[in-house]
């Protein structure tokens, strides 16, 4: 009499396929669960020990197969809203701050593994809300039991900060849009601390619509008359519009400067009834108003020249009164100062 190993039927190949893929799905959860084993893995292992003893072959290579697809996790799912952040960026954060505190230079790299991205989820302020036990005074934690007395939280246990009524809530919206309409109406000035330098343009909206008025600076408004048709002059024109006379020092000026122009004013042509003036070519003195050819220079009795030039039209800083500067030295000289 043959054994039943031996005498029986052979294994059909539908049934040898589920057997290896139940052996891979043990095999993954024995894997998952840290080598804890349960008490039903025993006899699947056992069954697939004898059907393993007859064909070994194929159920390896189906074994071999299906190891990479059980291996391979799905990557973890990113939360919605989460931003992705370097790690490198945090870890210098954390140690830019704790240099700054204590004063001692740490570089990330060497103690921290700065690799990959951290998610960060921005989430709005919320205030945080305390309750206290009325019976023994403690604070409440996550629960609504107390930690102390094992008391559950009541309408009669305290909370901090109170809840706002009705009413209070209402005042609150009132004196927000008072202020935002307070700062709409009247924004806040704002220091400029940069030291840049901006060219900053003032303006304000016009009274009759249009476009805002831009603030410039106030400018002297100076009109130039022509000497010969009494013609004015239009804007930095030297040629007159009437006579094509071009603008010399004898056409008047309004408002005039004669102390800063004795010479005349920028741009003109000497006239005829202008008073030459002519200085040194040795020391750059002035000889007096119309001086005849030979006359002595008083600094450096350098007699007048064809080489000395005369004075072209330009601006010129008026000489201090000698009077004034007499009375501001006597004034010094009163003064009694001495080292206390």
């Amino acid at each position: 009499m043959s054994s039943p190993a031996q005498g029986g039927p052979a294994v059909p190949k539908d049934k040898e396929k589920r057997l290896s893929r139940v052996l891979t799905r043990v095999k993954t959860v024995f894997r998952k669960s840290d080598g804890k084993r349960t008490s039903h893995a025993g006899p699947s292992t056992g069954a697939a020990g004898t059907t393993a003893g007859t064909t070994p072959a194929p159920v390896q290579a189906e074994a071999s197969t299906s190891k990479p697809a059980a291996e391979t996790t799905k990557a973890p799912r990113t939360p919605e809203g989460a931003i992705k952040i370097p790690r490198t960026q945090i870890f210098e954060e954390r140690a830019k701050k704790l240099s700054e505190r204590f004063g001692i230079e740490i570089t990330p790299s060497e103690w921290h593994s700065t690799e990959g991205h951290a998610l960060r989820v921005e989430k709005p302020i919320r205030m945080r809300v305390h309750r206290e036990c009325h019976k023994c005074g403690h604070n409440f934690g996550l629960a609504k039991e107390c930690p102390n007395c094992k008391h559950h939280r009541c309408k009669e246990c305290q909370r901090r900060p109170p809840k706002r009524s009705e009413a209070e809530r209402a005042e609150s919206r009132k004196k927000r849009a008072a202020m935002e309409k307070e700062r709409a109406e009247n924004p806040p000035i704002i220091a400029d601390w940069d030291l840049t330098n901006k060219k900053i343009t003032l303006t304000r909206p016009s009274k009759a619509g249009g476009q805002d008025l831009v603030h410039k600076k106030p400018r002297q408004r100076v009109r130039r008359t022509c000497c010969q048709c009494s013609a004015l002059f239009h804007g930095a024109e030297k040629t007159c519009p009437g006579c094509q006379h071009h603008r010399c020092t004898d056409c008047p000026r309004d408002p005039a400067k004669k102390d800063r122009y004795p010479y005349g004013y920028p741009g003109d042509e000497f006239g005829a009834k202008s008073i030459p003036y002519y200085e040194c070519h040795e020391c750059k003195t002035k000889f007096p108003p119309n001086p005849p050819d030979g006359t002595e220079c008083a600094k450096c009795s350098h007699k007048k020249c064809e080489s000395c030039p005369r004075l072209t039209p330009r601006k010129v800083d008026p000489e201090p009164d000698p009077d004034v500067w007499k009375r501001v030295q006597e004034r010094l000289g009163a003064l009694d100062i001495k080292d206390k």
